[in-house]
Protein backbone atom coordinates (compact mmCIF):
# COMPACT_ATOMS: atom_id res chain seq x y z
CA UNK A 1 0.00 0.00 0.00
CA UNK A 2 2.64 2.63 0.89
CA UNK A 3 4.80 1.70 -1.91
CA UNK A 4 1.93 2.56 -4.24
CA UNK A 5 1.25 5.68 -2.40
CA UNK A 6 5.00 6.71 -2.74
CA UNK A 7 4.71 6.30 -6.58
CA UNK A 8 2.16 8.86 -6.81
CA UNK A 9 4.14 11.55 -5.16
CA UNK A 10 6.74 13.82 -6.74
CA UNK A 11 9.71 13.14 -4.48
CA UNK A 12 12.91 15.84 -4.02
CA UNK A 13 15.67 14.24 -2.98
CA UNK A 14 18.73 16.84 -1.80
CA UNK A 15 21.66 15.44 -0.50
CA UNK A 16 24.44 17.78 1.24
CA UNK A 17 27.29 15.03 -0.32
CA UNK A 18 26.67 12.18 -3.13
CA UNK A 19 28.72 9.59 -1.23
CA UNK A 20 26.50 9.94 1.58
CA UNK A 21 23.17 8.43 -0.41
CA UNK A 22 21.40 5.48 1.06
CA UNK A 23 19.68 5.39 -2.47
CA UNK A 24 22.65 4.16 -4.32
CA UNK A 25 25.64 1.43 -4.11
CA UNK A 26 27.82 1.44 -1.41
CA UNK A 27 31.06 3.49 -3.13
CA UNK A 28 33.16 4.40 -0.21
CA UNK A 29 32.11 5.10 3.23
CA UNK A 30 28.70 4.18 4.67
CA UNK A 31 27.02 6.62 7.66
CA UNK A 32 23.93 6.56 10.53
CA UNK A 33 21.21 8.39 8.79
CA UNK A 34 19.29 10.11 11.59
CA UNK A 35 15.69 10.31 11.03
CA UNK A 36 12.83 11.45 13.60
CA UNK A 37 10.32 9.21 14.54
CA UNK A 38 7.15 10.86 12.86
CA UNK A 39 8.86 10.90 9.30
CA UNK A 40 9.96 7.44 9.42
CA UNK A 41 7.77 6.41 6.21
CA UNK A 42 9.08 9.16 3.50
CA UNK A 43 13.17 7.69 4.16
CA UNK A 44 11.26 4.01 3.67
CA UNK A 45 9.52 4.44 0.67
CA UNK A 46 11.22 7.14 -1.41
CA UNK A 47 13.39 4.64 -3.29
CA UNK A 48 15.14 1.08 -2.41
CA UNK A 49 18.22 1.24 -0.61
CA UNK A 50 20.62 -1.33 -1.49
CA UNK A 51 22.88 -1.47 1.55
CA UNK A 52 20.95 -0.12 5.00
CA UNK A 53 20.56 -1.55 8.28
CA UNK A 54 18.22 -0.35 10.93
CA UNK A 55 18.30 -0.20 14.54
CA UNK A 56 14.71 -1.70 16.11
CA UNK A 57 13.74 -1.60 19.36
CA UNK A 58 12.78 -5.16 20.69
CA UNK A 59 9.03 -4.38 21.81
CA UNK A 60 6.28 -6.02 20.31
CA UNK A 61 5.53 -2.89 17.88
CA UNK A 62 9.75 -3.22 17.10
CA UNK A 63 8.90 -6.96 15.80
CA UNK A 64 6.26 -5.38 13.20
CA UNK A 65 8.43 -2.80 12.22
CA UNK A 66 11.42 -5.31 11.50
CA UNK A 67 9.25 -7.73 9.80
CA UNK A 68 7.90 -4.82 7.56
CA UNK A 69 11.38 -3.78 6.85
CA UNK A 70 12.65 -6.96 5.63
CA UNK A 71 9.66 -6.98 3.30
CA UNK A 72 11.30 -3.86 1.56
CA UNK A 73 14.93 -5.13 1.73
CA UNK A 74 16.37 -3.26 4.90
CA UNK A 75 18.07 -6.16 7.68
CA UNK A 76 17.66 -4.97 11.15
CA UNK A 77 19.59 -5.37 14.85
CA UNK A 78 17.16 -5.52 17.43
CA UNK A 79 17.99 -3.54 20.72
CA UNK A 80 18.06 0.02 21.77
CA UNK A 81 19.72 2.12 23.93
CA UNK A 82 17.79 1.72 27.14
CA UNK A 83 17.42 -2.30 26.63
CA UNK A 84 19.73 -4.57 24.54
CA UNK A 85 21.88 -1.56 23.50
CA UNK A 86 24.80 -3.81 23.92
CA UNK A 87 23.35 -6.61 21.69
CA UNK A 88 22.73 -3.95 19.46
CA UNK A 89 25.58 -2.56 18.83
CA UNK A 90 28.08 -5.87 18.26
CA UNK A 91 25.80 -7.14 15.83
CA UNK A 92 25.94 -3.25 14.07
CA UNK A 93 29.79 -3.41 14.04
CA UNK A 94 29.71 -6.97 12.56
CA UNK A 95 26.66 -7.44 10.56
CA UNK A 96 26.66 -3.56 9.52
CA UNK A 97 29.93 -3.85 7.42
CA UNK A 98 29.61 -1.80 4.25
CA UNK A 99 25.99 -0.90 5.00
CA UNK A 100 24.53 2.50 5.95
CA UNK A 101 22.97 2.62 9.43
CA UNK A 102 19.47 4.05 10.05
CA UNK A 103 18.06 5.46 13.63
CA UNK A 104 15.45 6.84 14.89
CA UNK A 105 16.82 9.07 18.17
CA UNK A 106 13.94 10.12 19.23
CA UNK A 107 12.36 6.41 20.25
CA UNK A 108 11.13 4.23 21.45
CA UNK A 109 9.16 6.13 24.34
CA UNK A 110 9.84 9.90 23.06
CA UNK A 111 9.52 12.74 23.63
CA UNK A 112 9.23 13.71 20.24
CA UNK A 113 12.27 14.98 18.42
CA UNK A 114 13.98 15.10 21.46
CA UNK A 115 17.61 13.80 20.78
CA UNK A 116 19.15 10.64 22.74
CA UNK A 117 23.02 10.16 23.25
CA UNK A 118 22.18 6.50 21.49
CA UNK A 119 22.82 8.09 18.05
CA UNK A 120 26.05 9.90 18.83
CA UNK A 121 26.97 6.77 20.98
CA UNK A 122 26.69 4.73 17.87
CA UNK A 123 28.34 6.49 15.36
CA UNK A 124 31.32 6.79 17.60
CA UNK A 125 31.61 2.88 17.70
CA UNK A 126 30.76 1.86 14.38
CA UNK A 127 32.75 5.04 13.10
CA UNK A 128 29.60 5.89 10.46
CA UNK A 129 29.78 9.60 10.79
CA UNK A 130 26.25 10.84 11.39
CA UNK A 131 24.09 12.57 8.67
CA UNK A 132 21.37 15.19 10.07
CA UNK A 133 18.07 14.11 7.70
CA UNK A 134 14.84 15.98 7.11
CA UNK A 135 11.28 14.64 5.14
CA UNK A 136 8.83 16.97 5.17
CA UNK A 137 5.14 16.65 2.69
CA UNK A 138 3.35 19.67 1.18
CA UNK A 139 0.02 17.61 2.07
CA UNK A 140 0.24 14.71 4.68
CA UNK A 141 -2.36 13.36 7.26
CA UNK A 142 -0.83 13.42 10.97
CA UNK A 143 -1.63 9.92 12.70
CA UNK A 144 -0.93 9.78 16.58
CA UNK A 145 0.71 7.00 17.78
CA UNK A 146 1.37 7.63 21.23
CA UNK A 147 4.07 9.97 22.46
CA UNK A 148 4.24 11.31 18.82
CA UNK A 149 2.59 11.42 15.42
CA UNK A 150 3.50 9.64 12.03
CA UNK A 151 3.36 11.65 8.73
CA UNK A 152 1.58 10.13 5.68
CA UNK A 153 1.48 11.96 3.11
CA UNK A 154 -1.17 12.76 0.71
CA UNK A 155 -1.36 10.83 -2.51
CA UNK A 156 -0.08 12.84 -5.44
CA UNK A 157 1.35 15.60 -3.32
CA UNK A 158 5.63 15.94 -2.96
CA UNK A 159 7.97 14.76 -0.20
CA UNK A 160 11.17 16.34 -0.17
CA UNK A 161 14.38 14.90 1.77
CA UNK A 162 17.07 16.72 2.75
CA UNK A 163 20.56 16.03 4.37
CA UNK A 164 22.97 18.17 6.01
CA UNK A 165 26.79 17.75 5.72
CA UNK A 166 28.28 14.23 8.05
CA UNK A 167 29.04 15.05 11.64
CA UNK A 168 32.17 12.54 12.24
CA UNK A 169 32.18 11.61 15.91
CA UNK A 170 35.91 10.45 17.77
CA UNK A 171 35.60 6.40 18.77
CA UNK A 172 36.49 7.42 22.51
CA UNK A 173 34.49 10.05 23.80
CA UNK A 174 33.39 10.56 27.23
CA UNK A 175 30.47 10.82 28.54
CA UNK A 176 30.29 14.69 28.99
CA UNK A 177 31.65 14.23 25.50
CA UNK A 178 28.60 12.21 24.24
CA UNK A 179 26.31 14.76 25.59
CA UNK A 180 27.69 17.86 23.70
CA UNK A 181 27.73 15.74 20.46
CA UNK A 182 24.22 14.90 20.79
CA UNK A 183 23.19 18.34 21.35
CA UNK A 184 25.18 18.95 18.38
CA UNK A 185 23.13 16.94 16.65
CA UNK A 186 20.36 17.69 17.82
CA UNK A 187 20.81 21.59 16.81
CA UNK A 188 21.50 20.54 12.77
CA UNK A 189 18.60 18.45 13.00
CA UNK A 190 16.29 21.01 14.09
CA UNK A 191 17.79 23.31 11.79
CA UNK A 192 17.48 21.27 8.62
CA UNK A 193 13.95 20.60 9.33
CA UNK A 194 13.09 24.10 9.79
CA UNK A 195 14.96 24.50 6.32
CA UNK A 196 13.20 21.66 4.58
CA UNK A 197 10.15 23.15 5.88
CA UNK A 198 10.88 26.33 4.18
CA UNK A 199 11.92 24.65 1.01
CA UNK A 200 8.26 22.97 0.65
CA UNK A 201 6.43 25.98 1.55
CA UNK A 202 5.55 25.46 5.06
CA UNK A 203 5.88 28.17 7.91
CA UNK A 204 6.63 25.55 10.64
CA UNK A 205 8.41 22.70 10.51
CA UNK A 206 5.98 20.11 12.35
CA UNK A 207 3.97 17.75 10.54
CA UNK A 208 0.19 19.84 9.61
CA UNK A 209 -2.41 19.07 12.08
CA UNK A 210 -5.09 20.62 9.76
CA UNK A 211 -5.83 17.20 7.71
CA UNK A 212 -6.37 14.43 10.48
CA UNK A 213 -7.31 10.84 9.54
CA UNK A 214 -10.54 9.59 9.97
Amino acid sequence: MFKLLYFTLRKDVRLADEEANPYAPVSGRTFTFCVWHDSLLSPLFIARQPATMALVGGHRDGTFLANSLKNIGITTARGSTSAGGTAAVRELMQEGQGRHLVLTPDGPRGPRREMKTGCAFLAAKTQKPVVPTAFVCSRSWSIGTGWTDLAIPVPFSKVLALTGPAIEIPRKVSREELEQWTAKIQQEMDAIQIRAAELIGKTTPAPPVAEKAA
